[in-house]
């Protein structure tokens, strides 16, 4: 072979084996493009066909199967008629059967025991006609199920649905959805028409008198040992400074000593109301009576969120094994009055929560500047958790433990230096505080 040869006959085998790496590559392409539509198209089927459908379609492959490899007639005629059912059936599933479907929530809040309710309004914007098909609606741990009518060219159908709130939680409404099936049950293809809404559902709160009025006193904030050039409280006098504010020039001073005396003030906080929930199942005798608890708590942090007050409001936290001290509280928003009562929405007793005082410990160590300090907590345990909660606070905070005990007695006490309240309804929690307040 000579030269010239041997330089044509390269670039050619070249060129075919590019050719065929091309080839391959585009097959391999072809081969996951075909694969992926076989998997969405397999997964669409298995969201349409019910166990019921794919029970009759293996039984009509196994009828057709066994019957032409036999050559059984009745086997073969019963496939055929399986296989026909199954391709009748998926007739059922053709069209979206409605133009526009919206869901409503007029309201995302309500009080445990008011009444709610969701709008649906089914439109129907296009040219033809629809109708008669199947609308649910997951309503919490329910289904609302509706027959839509027919609907002509631009007309409506607008229905309100009942949501339960006997008790307090969250509430998902939703996604609307309708459905298309066939009559036998072998095909059922449905179709989302909203997000899913939430309905909190609050605790019952009552309106309280002011807590500012008896129990906190320093109102204007409490004086620390920390200086700045601006507060209330004054301090002393010295010379200024570059970067002092003018306005705090004292002026009769400066003129004695001949030299520009500014106010130094005392950093002033104010003080913190707290407020602890106890989560602790044993502290309870039923749920009634925890339920009462959580609206007591709510019914002080709401007030004194209306007040503008520093309010923290702690829950007890899960404790296991050697968990931090710290992990035995847990904070909940105070930010607004709905945010609180959101999460209250969810509180819940648990088994693994920490004793009281094991919660006061850790909120006494965690918030500083407490003056004012709630236990609320149920009757199971006694009072024992209350004075042990009560000596984990610092000194100076005043301390108000309540007993939620249903259609109990109102009762006032005064135990160690803490005052228990035992209150039967949440109007008994209203007077109690009236009466404390005037008295202080």
């Amino acid at each position: 072979m000579t030269l010239t040869q041997t330089r044509t006959t390269i670039p050619e085998e070249a060129k075919k084996e590019g050719l065929l790496a091309v080839m391959i590559g585009r097959a391999v392409n072809a081969a996951r493009v075909a694969g992926a539509a076989v998997a969405r198209a397999s997964r669409a089927v298995q969201g349409v066909v019910t166990q019921l459908g794919w029970a009759v379609i293996a039984a009509a492959v196994m009828s057709l199967g066994a019957g032409y490899l036999w050559g059984w007639l009745e086997l073969i005629a019963l496939g055929w008629g399986l296989a026909v059912l199954v391709a009748v059936a998926s007739v059922w599933l053709i069209g979206r059967g409605a133009g526009s479907i919206t869901l409503l929530l007029p309201s995302p809040r309500v009080v445990v025991g008011e009444p709610a309710e969701a709008r649906l309004i089914a439109a129907n914007p296009g040219r033809r006609r629809f109708g008669g098909v199947q609308l649910e609606l997951p309503v919490g741990q329910r289904i609302v199920e509706r027959v839509l009518p027919g609907l002509p060219r631009g007309g409506e159908f607008d229905e309100q649905f009942a949501i339960p709130t006997e008790r307090r939680g969250i509430v998902a409404v939703g996604p609307a959805r309708t459905v298309r099936a066939d009559p036998i049950g072998f095909m059922r293809r449905e179709f989302v028409w909203s997000q899913t809404a939430e309905l909190h559902v609050h605790p019952r709160t009552i309106p309280i008198a002011a807590l500012s009025t008896g129990f906190i006193r320093d109102l204007e904030g409490s004086p620390t040992r920390d200086l700045t050039a601006s507060d209330i409280a004054f301090h002393a006098l010295r010379e200024y400074v570059p970067g002092d504010d003018r306005r705090f020039i004292h002026w009769r001073s400066s003129a004695k000593t001949g030299t520009f005396m500014v106010r130094q003030f005392e950093e002033t906080r104010r003080s913190r109301l707290m407020i602890v929930l106890d989560l602790d199942p044993g502290a309870y005798a039923d749920k009634v009576e925890f339920e009462l608890a959580v609206s007591a708590a709510a019914s002080v942090g709401a007030r004194a969120i209306r007040d503008a007050r520093t309010v923290s409001f702690v829950v007890s936290g899960r404790v296991r094994g050697s968990d931090s001290p710290r992990n035995a509280m847990r904070e909940l928003p105070t930010v607004s009055r709905d945010r609180l009562l959101d999460a209250l929405c969810v509180v819940e007793t648990d088994t693994d929560a920490a004793m009281l005082p094991d919660v006061a410990r850790a909120a006494a160590e965690s918030l500083a500047g407490v003056s004012l300090a709630f236990l609320v907590t149920g009757t199971a345990r006694g009072i024992a958790p209350l004075r042990s909660a009560a000596t984990r606070m610092p000194p100076g905070v005043d301390t108000i433990a309540v007993q939620c005990s249903p259609e109990g007695e109102a009762s006032a006490r005064t135990i160690s230096g803490v005052t228990i309240f035992g209150i039967g309804y949440l109007e008994d929690l209203r007077g109690m505080l009236a009466r404390s307040a005037s008295v202080a």
